[in-house]
């Protein structure tokens, strides 16, 4: 009887537990310090935070694919892009590794800034929309580099990298910009922080399944002819 589980799965569940634990660290961790000294501010956050997703793709992404957030594995499982078979590898893998480093935080900074949990600024309904907005965006972008030959494989980590960066620059103030459950359930189960973290699990999800399922609309399939119609110039903005 075949087994439900082989080392190649294993390697890549830890894959993505090593890439969700760096998540944690380097960006709750920056709001951490930032809280601590004043050093980073609002761009420093964001930027660390689109720089740790760079840098692990980078390193992880031939392994596992670098999900690093559940909203990503499911919305690639909904686009036949990924087996549902090994969801529930990835997304444990991904939520023990967001709750080590929640845990690594307190153990090496202490209790400063709630851990870096994400809570929400504005109304509700202002933060669960951005999420669903800034998820679907990230996704949008994320689908389209990993999965579509003609984009180009070797700037991948650069755009989804810029992407994360971009939306917490700006969706950031008003709900967090967490777009992934795993990097909001860590923190918030570590800190004791259950109000409004319905917003971080519910959201991502919607707004991965938008994101994955429009840029599956919208693209070609590689064999279709070229149009003779002549196509605009594609803007580079997520």
């Amino acid at each position: 009887m075949e087994r439900w589980w082989n080392q190649d799965l294993v390697r890549r569940t830890g894959a993505e537990l090593v890439g969700t634990y760096a998540l944690v660290t380097a960006g709750c961790g920056a709001i951490m310090v930032d809280t601590q000294t004043g050093t980073l501010g609002h761009v420093g956050v964001a930027l660390t935070f689109g720089l740790i997703i760079m840098v692990m793709i980078a390193a992880t992404g031939h392994i596992s694919g670098a999900h690093f957030n559940p909203a990503v594995t499911v919305a690639f499982a909904l686009t036949r892009h990924f087996s549902w078979r090994d969801v529930p590898f990835y997304v444990s893998g991904q939520i023990l590794g967001a709750v080590l480093g929640a845990l690594t935080l307190r153990l090496v900074i202490g209790d400063v800034a709630a851990l870096g949990v994400t809570l929400p600024a504005g109304s509700v309904g202002e933060a669960f929309g951005l999420e669903v907005l800034l998820t679907a965006v990230l996704m949008f972008v994320i689908i389209a580099v990993a999965t579509d030959t003609r984009a180009v494989g070797e700037t991948a980590a650069i755009a989804i990298g810029a992407t994360v960066g971009l939306d917490a620059l700006w969706g950031g103030p008003i709900s967090g910009a967490s777009m992934n459950p795993a990097r909001s359930i860590g923190p918030a189960l570590i800190a004791g922080v259950g109000a409004d973290q319905w917003i971080y699990l519910v959201a991502p999800l919607i707004g991965a399944a938008i994101g994955g399922f429009l840029y599956q609309w919208l693209r070609r399939p590689a064999t279709a002819p070229e149009s003779p119609i002549p196509i605009p110039s594609e803007s580079a903005a997520d």
